[in-house]
C-alpha cells in the first residue's frame, strides 16, 4: 500500500513538472513572437548630384643617359621645361609638386655571332620623375594634361595620367544626406503605422548604410560593398541609407 501511494506521489510531482515547464515554453515562445512583431522597420536614402571643385593631375617624364650625371642633367631641364609649361598655362607655383628623382640601371641584351643569347650587360642610366599639379581650375588643368604635345616637342618624355576629382565640402555633404536619409526612412515608417492602425513607441535602433559616390547618371551598379568613392569624374552623385526601428505600443 506504502509503495502504491510513493509511485502515485512520484507520478504526480512528474506529471506537475511537465506541466509547468510546458507552460513555461509557451509563454516563452508566446512572448518572443510578441517582442518580434510588435516593431517597424524601413530604409530610408537620400542622394544629391554635385560638381567636383579639385581636381589633381600626375605626369611622369624620363630621360636615359649613359651616365647618371648625364641623365640628371638632363632630368633636370626637362622638369624646367615641364614647370614652364605649367605656369604658362596659369598654374601657379605652390600647385607644383616635383617628386624625388628615382635612378635606375638599363642594360641590353648580348648574343653571340649565331644570335644564342649570352645574358646582358649594363648600358645606361635612365631617371624618372613625378609631378603633380592640385588646383581649383579644373578646367585649366584639363586642358593641360590633354595639350601635352608642347612638350613632346621639345623632348621632353612626359607621361600623362588622367584628372582626378575630389569635393571640399564633402563633410557637410555627409552630414546634410545623414539628416535626409533619416528623415525619409522616419517618413516611410509614420505612412506603415497610419496604414496599419498601430501607434509607435521609442526608436529601438538605427543604422547607417555605406556611403557611395559614383559617377552622375551611373547607377546603382557602380556601388560596392564597402562603398564606391569615384575620383575618374568631374560631376558626381553621392548616395547613404539610414535604417530605422520602432517598437510598437
Amino acid at each position: 500500500m506504502e509503495k502504491n501511494k510513493s509511485s502515485w506521489l512520484s507520478a504526480s510531482i512528474i506529471g506537475v513538472c511537465i506541466v509547468i515547464s510546458c507552460a513555461a515554453i509557451a509563454f516563452g515562445m508566446a512572448h518572443f513572437r510578441s517582442e518580434s512583431n510588435h516593431i517597424i522597420t524601413a530604409t530610408g536614402s537620400a542622394n544629391v548630384d554635385f560638381e567636383s571643385d579639385i581636381i589633381i593631375w600626375r605626369g611622369s617624364f624620363s630621360s636615359d643617359a649613359d651616365t647618371s650625371r648625364e641623365a640628371y642633367n638632363k632630368i633636370k631641364k626637362d622638369a624646367e621645361l615641364v614647370r614652364k609649361y605649367l605656369t604658362d598655362n596659369n598654374i601657379d607655383e605652390s600647385e607644383i609638386v616635383f617628386n624625388s628623382v628615382d635612378i635606375a640601371r638599363t642594360y641590353r641584351d648580348i648574343y653571340d655571332d649565331e644570335g644564342n643569347y649570352k645574358g646582358c650587360e649594363p648600358d645606361g642610366y635612365r631617371l624618372t620623375q613625378n609631378v603633380t599639379v592640385t588646383s581649383s581650375n579644373l578646367d585649366n588643368v584639363e586642358k593641360i594634361s590633354r595639350e601635352i604635345s608642347t612638350l613632346l616637342d621639345q623632348g621632353v618624355e612626359l607621361t600623362s595620367e588622367s584628372p582626378e576629382y575630389y569635393y571640399s565640402g564633402l563633410d557637410a555633404l555627409k552630414l546634410d544626406l545623414i539628416d535626409k536619409a533619416s528623415l525619409n526612412a522616419k517618413e516611410r515608417i509614420d505612412i506603415i503605422a497610419k496604414n496599419s492602425g498601430a501607434k509607435l513607441g521609442k526608436l529601438k535602433n538605427s543604422s547607417l548604410g555605406v556611403f557611395q559616390i559614383t559617377a552622375k547618371n551611373s547607377g546603382t551598379g557602380s556601388y560596392s560593398y564597402d562603398g564606391a568613392f569615384d575620383t575618374s569624374s568631374r560631376n558626381k552623385t553621392a548616395t547613404i541609407t539610414v535604417r530605422l526601428e520602432y517598437d510598437l505600443k
